[in-house]
């Protein structure tokens, strides 16, 4: 049986309430998991989200550094597909 418990994110200063629903057995493992490194299942929480969307911005990051430098690297001529795909 597959059982579905919802758990509440509470505000801290500015942040702002989150509801999460998991498997109950999860949820288990992830406050045992938070207990035994010394933190709250909060705080793993805010570091994953954290973690979760710097990924997105290095993704950002990354494409604006190729539009600047797309007018300052030039390879001078077409690469064959043969060329570009060696190692």
């Amino acid at each position: 049986m597959f059982v579905v418990h919802t758990i509440t994110v509470y505000t801290v200063l500015d942040m702002r309430n989150v509801t999460l629903s998991a498997d109950e057995h999860l949820i288990e493992r992830a406050r045992q998991t938070a207990r035994s490194e010394h933190r709250t299942l909060n705080d793993a929480f805010r570091e994953w989200l954290e973690q979760y969307t710097a990924r997105n911005g290095d993704a950002e990051a990354y494409d604006r550094l190729m539009q600047r430098l797309r007018g300052h690297v030039v390879a001078g001529r077409k690469f064959t597909r043969e060329e570009m795909n060696e190692r």
